[in-house]
């Protein structure tokens, strides 16, 4: 009788050993530097607003910064609240829009772009190639708290509900103008742009290429799939760039409606 062949053992994952602290003599730090310090500029900037509870709703045009949509707290101001509001005041610890911003902030945490981003920027796993980082081990996304960043399709569905608000927010303040009509102003302009870029960003997610063509033997049996999986990829092709320009676009809106909200500026109105 032959002997059984030997049972294979699981490979051990260590990263590679490097003796000095770095191989290279480029500025390899400045990529990392500097996506560290716009993450934590626009984190910065998003706590405040959030937490600020003020200034985030201009009645007369009807402008809704996506930082509160949907505001859900008693204390919002009359009208901002497209589904209504619950019976209570929210403490100062709870954002107005408690539904929508945990599952917006857990899409873009899980992202693949934004791991690869904190990953290298923040957590130093690794900051760079042919660059040492500073843990011994490495397991991967397969223990927690690491083993969540698998719920990103899941979170997925959520922002897809919720950039379907945000483009009723933005639709619907057309129909506020000077005398309760159609109007334009440049708020309106500012609301449709973040918002179109808003789903390119979430439409080019991984997921979402996942969704449109994943799971098919044939695309040949299925042309309308393989339609929109071809322009989902071609957006994706481009999803880091979309993820940090929506960054900046969210940060311009809310800015934007905060200004006119406080009476800073006046809104431009090119119609009505």
């Amino acid at each position: 009788m032959t002997a059984p062949p030997p049972v294979p053992r699981e490979p051990v994952l260590e990263r590679a050993r490097l003796g000095a602290r770095t191989l290279r003599r480029d500025r390899w730090w400045v990529p990392p530097l500097f996506t560290a310090l716009g993450l934590a500029a626009f984190v910065g900037y998003a706590t405040f607003r959030v937490f600020q509870q003020d200034h985030y709703w201009v009645a007369d045009y009807h402008y809704l910064t996506p930082f509160y949509s949907p505001c859900l707290s008693a204390a919002c101001a009359p009208g901002s609240a497209v589904f209504g509001t619950l019976p209570f005041e929210f403490p100062w610890f709870l954002p107005y829009a408690l539904v929508s911003l945990p599952f917006l902030l857990l899409f873009r945490f899980t992202c693949y772009y934004y791991r690869k981003a904190y990953y290298r920027a923040i957590w130093q796993a690794p900051p760079a190639c042919a660059v040492r980082e500073p843990h011994r081990r490495y397991t991967g996304e397969s223990r927690l708290p690491l083993i969540g960043q698998n719920l990103h399709r899941y979170f997925f569905y959520a922002a897809v509900l919720i950039s379907l608000l945000n483009t009723y927010d933005a639709l619907v303040s057309f129909a506020h103008g000077h005398n309760g009509g159609f109007g334009v102003g440049l708020g309106n302009l500012i609301l449709l742009g973040n918002v179109i870029l808003l789903w390119c960003y979430t439409l080019s997610c991984h997921s979402c290429r996942h969704v449109v063509g994943g799971r098919l033997r044939s695309f040949r049996r299925h042309p309308l799939r393989y339609r929109a999986w071809t322009w989902v990829s071609h957006l994706n092709a481009r999803h880091m760039a979309f993820a940090w320009i929506t960054l900046g676009t969210l940060v311009l809106t809310d800015l934007y409606v905060a200004l006119v909200a406080s009476g800073t500026l006046t809104d431009v109105r090119l119609f009505n």
